[in-house]
């Protein structure tokens, strides 16, 4: 536990870095780790990748994340691994000249082909870039018009998808945003229960596997519920009364057993 900026306090206080990785095409949290520190988070994304090469006895094909869970050397041993990787790069000042050296005829018109604001950004696409630290080149995109004040600034290993594939990618990972809300709004992981790390270790696996029961639930539960919030779930489904009834068919051969016929319906 260190002392570091916490966004929903405003302030420095206490508190636990937590990562957290969730899988793109389902949106569930598939892992999270709150024994890290300042000093060893770039090097989280690696040991995420023994993690899931070890259950399922293949390294990652693609990783969307935050640029501050690997240093540039770690996106190093990422490319040799064989690991797609997408990230945004720091803007450095020589970046930001670089930026700004760019007219409008150096950005494409790029539609991303869904119902939401932001769906039509401008993108500009540098195929060789060299990094510090990185042993090769990474292809960079700098894209204007993602809701954003300055440019969103992606680097990546992947040379041949096309800039649409990759910032439409990077553009989901915001759904893993969405996830921690959720966690936070129904099960409080930002409220520590205790200043002992084992305690809030187990908090939080307690919260990644309640978000995966109930995302399981959302699936049964059929179409109109596939995006419901977990304080839904509970509203509707937990702390709402019912009546249960049961029916019997009378006058039965004594052969064959009755048939129940059992169904719920709410008040």
């Amino acid at each position: 536990m260190e002392k570091r900026y916490v966004p929903t306090r405003s302030t420095r206080a206490r508190s636990a870095l937590t990562f957290f990785a969730e899988d793109s095409g389902a949106h569930n949290l598939v892992y999270a780790n709150t024994d890290i520190s300042k000093a060893t988070q770039a090097r989280e994304v690696i040991a995420f990748c023994d993690h899931w090469k070890q259950v399922s006895g293949k390294d990652p094909a693609m990783l969307v994340m935050d640029q501050k869970v690997a240093s540039h050397a770690v996106l190093g041993e990422l490319d040799a691994r064989g690991v797609k990787f997408l990230t945004l790069r720091m803007r450095s000042p020589s970046l930001i000249r670089h930026i700004n050296a760019l007219g409008p005829g150096d950005f494409k018109m790029i539609s991303l082909g869904r119902p939401a604001p932001h769906n039509k950004p401008r993108a500009h696409e540098d195929k060789a870039v060299k990094l510090t630290n990185y042993p090769g080149l990474a292809r960079q995109l700098v894209v204007c018009g993602l809701g954003r004040d300055a440019p969103t600034v992606i680097i990546t290993n992947e040379h041949h998808a096309a800039a649409k594939k990759l910032i439409s990618q990077y553009a989901h990972r915001m759904t893993i945003e969405q996830r921690l809300a959720e966690i936070i709004r129904a099960f409080c992981a930002n409220a520590l229960s205790s200043t002992v790390n084992l305690n809030v270790d187990l908090d939080i696996m307690l919260c990644v596997l309640a978000q995966d029961l109930l995302a399981a639930f959302r699936v049964r539960l059929g179409a109109g519920y596939h995006s419901a919030t977990p304080d839904t779930i509970r509203r509707r489904f937990l702390d709402s009364s019912g009546r249960h009834h049961r029916h019997c068919r009378l006058g039965h051969s004594p052969h064959r057993p009755p048939r129940l016929l059992a169904g719920a319906a709410p008040d």
